[in-house]
């Protein structure tokens, strides 16, 4: 999930998971699988950005720890 601000400026938490669409309408738009539509002060890039960062997070938690080649190369 990532936090992001609502025009009016109040915080709010977003399920990346959920979002199918981001359009800038002018200001950034995202659409949710439920139809819900949501618009946010953060820019369109920064809102992939956000997204990409906490897919990294979630899919390589733990991280891998490589202590040798021989592991490497398993």
């Amino acid at each position: 999930m990532i936090r992001l601000t609502r025009l009016d400026g109040a915080q709010t938490v977003v399920n990346c998971e959920q979002i199918l669409l981001v359009e800038k309408t002018p200001d950034t738009q995202l659409v949710l699988t439920g139809g819900v539509r949501i618009l946010v002060k953060e820019p369109v890039d920064e809102v992939v950005a956000r997204c990409i960062e906490y897919k990294r997070r979630v899919t390589h938690w733990p991280p891998v720890v490589v202590n040798t080649v021989e592991e490497m190369e398993r």
